[in-house]
């Protein structure tokens, strides 16, 4: 077909009802196309996973690179740093066994995966060893990978001449099994509501992450409890930013920054949750 044929036909494919009519197929092609592959990665998980929520998952290498520059514009440190310290922690053997020995000793043993897997943790462990907080407050804490990954850095922190102590909070009393020595040494959890729980805190909250009920009653209420209990450079992360605006609107509230990092998974069928985060200005 020649080139005045080919652009006969694609005018009259563009122009007119029969026209549309016959691309749908092409159409539908190249929609679908874009679900080939989660499809394939909804099969292997669904055979190779024990999850069935709260799912864990590794970045790919270009959405880490995302991270660290997202972490690096929140806290004024620089991105080389940031990536170390992301480096670190995927690097952390001791952590890694840690995790994978005692899922296996859980009781949870048969609806969680023992690899670990960090996914947007990676971010807060950046932020815990670039902004070196005495206090981290986490709320909902399931099994307690995020829990581990915060004291992990609070830990080289205080390697580093830098202490500092997380507390987390869930209502579920057999929540945070991972939690365990050496972890527990650098943090504990505290059982029961997390607004109740927050409400007797009294030391400044220098990062603060919102992870308990999703709720978008529940969640502003979190931050409005801690709002005087804040540090003067306190970060508060919102885990559930990618589905509700609860965080930004707080932030605008509290006149703070607001940003917002997407999660990309490595060969995952979940699109990701992410991280946003408020900030002081300036």
């Amino acid at each position: 077909m020649d080139r005045v044929s080919r652009a006969k036909l694609r005018n009259f494919l563009e122009s007119s009802a029969l026209g549309r009519i016959i691309l749908i197929p092409y159409r539908l092609k190249i929609a679908s196309s874009y679900y080939y592959e989660p499809i394939k990665n909804i099969l292997s998980w669904s055979i190779r996973s024990r999850e069935y929520t709260n799912f864990t998952y590794d970045l790919d290498d270009l959405n880490k690179e995302y991270l660290a520059a997202f972490v690096a514009v929140v806290t004024g440190v620089e991105i080389e740093r940031i990536r170390a310290y992301i480096a670190e922690l995927e690097q952390d053997e001791n952590l890694r066994i840690h995790i994978e020995k005692l899922t296996h000793l859980s009781g949870e043993r048969y609806v969680a995966d023992p690899k670990a897997r960090y996914g947007r943790r990676l971010g807060w462990y950046a932020f815990v060893r670039a902004t070196k907080p005495k206090l981290v407050i986490e709320t909902g804490v399931d099994k307690g990978l995020g829990s581990c990954v915060i004291t992990a850095a609070l830990m080289k922190n205080t390697e580093e001449g830098c202490p500092g102590y997380m507390y987390g909070t869930d209502i579920n009393p057999k929540a945070g099994y991972l939690l365990q020595t050496p972890y527990n040494q650098y943090g504990r959890i505290l059982y029961g509501d997390s607004i109740e729980t927050l409400k007797g805190l009294s030391s400044p909250i220098d990062l603060f992450i919102n992870d308990s009920d999703h709720s978008a009653t529940y969640e502003m209420n979190e931050y409005k409890i801690v709002a005087d209990k804040l540090a003067d450079n306190a970060i508060i992360i919102g885990d559930n930013a990618h589905c509700g605006d609860e965080l930004f609107k707080f932030a605008q509230m509290t006149h703070r920054k607001f940003l917002f990092f997407q999660e990309k998974p490595k060969t995952h069928w979940y699109f990701g949750a992410g991280i946003g985060v408020a900030f002081p200005k300036g």
